[in-house]
């Protein structure tokens, strides 16, 4: 079943550090990947400039033209050539924005064991918009419901808190009722430090329905109520999936580029760097807002997001990286 390419356009956010290229001549670009593509050997210098330097819904006007051309399409031809992480990256690059959501949500929840550091990453960190839209890819590219398919492989309070934030409907009003803000951080507080065992469903329901402005006044609210962070309350209160998602949710109600910032870093601390973390951020957050967890990188670590790419990743895969991050 085709998708819908209505729902292709990306926002025209200006802290992505891929922008539209401008006079883009599709068929120039076409026969350029031909020719790295059908040549001896595979030109991946050529495949990289091209796809780095477009936008993604010019990359799509790029596929559909060398389809037409070929008669084969530009994912499959990509797949056939490249192989490991590269592979995996060019497919991203090529793939629009709500359809490559949906494929990594698919790909969390298949097979043994459901990967939840995924799942948590990508519902804590979008929108009710992209959320919606990665739905419709998600019905589109399996004939199923998302949200269906999610209640079969996730339970518990992880699970109802995960459900909710997967129907993107949290509340968008800008408005922030102070008074309401009190109320929730007192609820908050009750429902954990207050009391012998934690009420959960409290804070799944506060944190997974509120606007985000509303829920920024709720944890200057706590703060002024518990001396601690809700943050620290929910570390010190809760464990396993629950307590990494709503961390998470507190952690981009504040500052989304920071929290993406940090599992950056955590993907290449440590033995071995986890390239399926690093290719997701990097290529969703491209047109979004990469200029700002740049400069949130810089501001944690010490060092730019670009150096640690340049001592992390290497081959076509960590150029084809690193020029999507661009110098800063």
């Amino acid at each position: 079943m085709a998708y819908s390419p209505s729902s292709l356009t990306v926002t025209s956010t200006t802290r992505g550090t891929v922008k539209d290229k401008p006079n883009l001549k599709v068929e120039e670009d076409v026969s350029a990947l031909r020719k790295a593509i059908e040549g001896l050997g595979t030109t991946e210098k050529t495949i990289i400039e091209v796809l780095t330097q477009r936008s993604n819904a010019q990359r799509q006007l790029i596929a559909k033209a060398y389809e037409k051309a070929t008669g084969r399409k530009l994912v499959a031809d990509l797949e056939g050539d490249t192989h490991g992480d590269f592979e995996d990256l060019l497919v991203a690059l090529v793939t629009p924005p709500a359809v490559y959501d949906c494929h990594e949500v698919i790909k969390a929840i298949k097979g043994a064991g459901t990967t939840e550091c995924t799942l948590t990453e990508i519902f804590a960190s979008r929108s009710n918009r992209q959320i919606k839209a990665m739905s419709e890819a998600y019905l589109a590219e399996t004939g199923k419901s998302m949200i269906h398919d999610l209640q079969s492989e996730v339970s518990g309070d992880y699970g109802k808190a995960l459900l909710i934030l997967a129907e993107g409907k949290r509340d968008e009003s800008t408005n922030v009722d102070a008074a309401k803000a009190k109320a929730d951080a007192k609820a908050l507080y009750e429902a954990g430090e207050k009391k012998w065992g934690t009420d959960e469903g409290k804070f799944i329901d506060i944190l997974c329905h509120r606007s985000i402005p509303q829920l920024r006044q709720t944890l200057v609210e706590y703060k002024n109520i518990s001396k601690k962070t809700l943050q620290e309350s929910i570390e010190s209160e809760m464990s396993g999936n629950l307590e990494e998602l709503l961390v998470a949710v507190v952690k981009c109600v504040k500052n989304v580029p920071a929290y993406l910032a940090e599992r950056l870093f955590k993907s290449m601390k440590g033995a071995g760097t986890t390239e399926s973390t690093l290719t997701r951020i990097l290529v969703s957050r491209s047109e979004v807002d990469l200029l700002d967890i740049r400069a949130e990188y810089k501001k944690l670590f010490g060092y730019s997001l670009y150096s640690q790419l340049e001592s992390e990743v290497s081959g076509s895969y960590g150029d084809t990286l690193k020029r999507l991050c661009g110098q800063d």
